[in-house]
């Protein structure tokens, strides 16, 4: 893993920026709607004509400062992707 910099999480630990991930399916999009809950965020992102949904923990959310309109990259590692023909 190359490491190009880290941030704090503001509880002792580091994580790292730039990491290089072994996921393939990265797709960029544009958030378009996030609901908080107490522990967790749904997020919806925008791929094309296509949405695609996201759970993640409310301080992930936090510690991203993720809000509507960010462009982000959903990162997709899945040993079972399922195909439909339309």
């Amino acid at each position: 893993m190359r490491i190009s910099k880290t941030v704090d999480s503001g509880a002792g630990r580091a994580y790292p920026l730039g990491m290089t991930l072994s996921a393939r399916n990265r797709l960029e999009g544009k958030v378009v709607e996030i609901q908080v809950g107490g522990v967790m965020a749904h997020v919806v992102v925008s791929v094309g004509k296509n949405l695609i949904e996201s759970v993640i923990t409310k301080r992930s959310a936090d510690e991203m400062k993720l809000k509507v309109g960010d462009t982000v990259s959903a990162v997709i590692k899945s040993t079972e992707v399922m195909l439909e023909k339309s």
